[in-house]
């Protein structure tokens, strides 16, 4: 008499038949179609399992599964699985190209306001996931997205907000004016306060690429930003402390920024972040003091501290060596 499966070997028996043979991936991409719901959900999960490998990854695409499965994402009892076979093809460098091949990135967008939670954060995972890469951000950007995440923010759960405000901050870094024109910078400020780090770290990062271009410099200065940002530079978090160093550093390339970060006292927290170890955190801060210390009375101010900057000029990281030194020759500088 034969030994009952145990739950392992069940699993693998009821993978064995995705496993085996080259004929497994044509058949599930027909299953995908099946009238049965059971059957296309099956199908899914198998489809699921075998996407992690590249090579199974590209034979189900030449299979014709992308065109499944951008059929399924109408499919609202197949939509939460298939959003997430999306999200793993979406890892690999043949996926992100069949996004663009089988035009997955609008009916993905369509999903932003489906009512099951679960569906939506998979579809901000995966956008968040194509928006990594630069032919992502820019797609999106170029297919009006930014404006639609905008307002998305204030309405979603926090680790679903964390996960838009990330995608927004690639989507920046591509191209900020788009954000810049949807007024985002009140939305961004409401969330600098927020408990959780990943928030804190998304807004600000996305605050670091408005705050580039000449328009949103003066819209953190318009928007009273920069107080706001000198308090982050006392963050419980290394990477709110980096792009809150990095806001002020852009901002103050203008006139108007170099003397609001003066008035809100940038100096001194910014001194204190020249010893930090995170590499970051001390060239931020070295950078937005050098830009600073192009006003006489903060450069004045900033020349007893020399010899502190001196100490960074041997440091193991030649990126923070060229700040102190840049940092030193700008406040030492005699007219």
């Amino acid at each position: 008499m034969s030994r009952p499966q145990t739950s392992q070997q069940q699993a693998h028996t009821a993978h064995a038949s995705v496993a085996f043979g080259n004929w497994a991936l044509p058949k599930l991409c027909k299953e995908l179609q099946d009238d049965d719901l059971v059957t296309r959900q099956r199908a899914l999960a198998a489809l699921c399992d075998i996407v992690h490998d590249p090579e199974r990854a590209f034979e189900a695409i030449l299979n014709g599964c992308m065109e499944r499965l951008r059929e399924l994402l109408q499919d609202e009892l197949c939509r939460v699985k298939t959003v997430e076979v999306l999200y793993v093809l979406a890892a690999q460098s043949l996926g992100r190209d069949a996004f663009f091949k089988y035009d997955m990135m609008v009916p993905l967008a369509n999903l932003l306001d489906d009512p099951v939670d679960a569906c939506r954060k998979n579809v901000h995972q995966t956008l968040n996931r194509m928006a990594e890469f630069p032919s992502g951000a820019v797609f999106m950007v170029s297919m009006g997205l930014v404006p639609r995440l905008v307002l998305k923010i204030p309405v979603e759960a926090e680790d679903i907000r964390a996960l838009i405000l990330s995608t927004l901050s690639s989507c920046i870094m591509v191209n900020a004016h788009p954000a810049i024109e949807c007024d985002i910078i009140p939305v961004l400020r409401d969330q600098l306060s927020h408990t959780s780090p990943d928030i804190r770290q998304a807004a600000t990062s996305a605050l670091v690429g408005i705050s580039v271009p000449a328009r949103g410099k003066t819209q953190v200065c318009e928007e009273d930003l920069l107080p706001l940002m000198v308090n982050l530079l006392s963050d419980s978090d290394q990477v709110v402390i980096a792009n809150a160093a990095g806001t002020i550093m852009n901002t103050a390339v203008i006139t108007r920024g170099k003397h609001e970060a003066l008035k809100a006292g940038a100096i001194t927290p910014l001194l204190r972040l020249v010893v930090s170890e995170n590499r970051a955190v001390c060239a931020n801060a070295l950078r937005a003091l050098t830009v600073l210390a192009e006003v006489p009375g903060a450069r004045a101010q900033l020349l007893e501290h020399v010899p502190l900057l001196k100490t960074r000029l041997q440091h193991t990281d030649s990126i923070i060596q060229r700040a102190a030194s840049t940092a030193i020759e700008v406040i030492s500088w005699k007219p």
